[in-house]
């Protein structure tokens, strides 16, 4: 009996040592965020996002994802992403992911990334694995990612419509990005047909390698709302999101870092289905 009592325990520690690694991170970034001169750009952000999972087989599937990112809720973009990508269920509990993304970012803001004025692309590629556990009601993840980014480097040209970006070159940079999400339901042991949940996640994005500049903490997000699920493999959710995003150059006219604090809305729309059943 006493050496069950301790294997639970053991197994309640490991469970909070990524919670435990992700504080640390963000006290050390947000220690050197408090230090340093920055501008601050504050943002209202709504977006809205479809993910789409579909199992091929037992062990293979298909990850589909948009996002439709926009600014003051929904009046201007913010940002466009596109992924598609592969994944392979280990077991149960651990399953590994890989894939592509195509990301747009707008002008926006008042020190905005895209600086020229005009919209510029990036592409990613990513490799993902996911442990996944259950504590009584709740549903804990956590995933690991690396990213390879390739970002466009922009010379401005003249048309009769106005500025058009002539991409020159491209810039490579690598990522790691942790998240920790979880899934709680509220009436009775899981989250079945219509029935509510609360859901959150928290995901730190740190930048390593060449390329990097001062985008070595690159963000962080925190979500968290409340979910339906109207059907097995389809549900509705509406989140809190704040984002804290570090730019990788400094600011051209002060020289100092900046910094967007985005907070707002996140709406999202998951739909999953398994056509090794048919």
């Amino acid at each position: 009996m006493i050496s069950r009592i301790r294997q639970k325990e053991a197994v309640a520690v490991r469970g909070w040592y990524p919670l435990l690694f992700t504080g640390l991170l963000l006290l050390l970034a947000t220690t050197g965020f408090a230090q340093r001169q920055r501008l601050l750009d504050r943002n209202a952000i709504g977006w809205y996002v479809y993910n789409g999972d579909y199992n091929l087989t037992r062990k293979w599937g298909i990850h589909a994802e948009y996002q439709w990112r926009r600014i003051d809720l929904i009046r201007s973009w913010q940002q466009s992403l596109a992924r598609l990508g592969v994944t392979y269920a280990l077991s149960d509990r651990v399953s590994l992911a890989g894939g592509y993304t195509y990301f747009v970012t707008f002008p926006f803001g008042d020190y905005p990334q895209a600086d020229l004025g005009i919209p510029y692309p990036e592409h990613r590629t990513y490799q993902d694995i996911e442990l996944q556990d259950t504590y009584g009601r709740l549903t804990l993840s956590h995933r690991f990612r690396l990213e390879q980014r390739w970002l466009a480097e922009q010379a401005e040209t003249a048309s009769a419509e106005g500025p058009v970006g002539r991409i020159i070159s491209w810039t490579f940079q690598n990522r790691a990005r942790y998240q920790v999400s979880g899934d709680l339901a509220l009436d009775g042991p899981t989250i079945d047909d219509q029935e509510f949940y609360l859901n959150f996640f928290d995901e730190l994005f740190i930048g390593f390698g060449r390329n990097v500049g001062e985008n070595v903490f690159n963000q962080n997000r925190i979500s968290g709302g409340l979910g339906y699920q109207f059907k097995n493999g389809f549900q509705l959710e509406l989140n809190y999101l704040n984002q804290i995003l570090q730019h990788a150059e400094l600011d051209a006219a002060s020289g100092q870092s900046v910094f967007e604090i985005n907070n707002g809305f996140r709406l999202n729309l998951n739909h999953t289905f398994d056509f090794s059943r048919k």
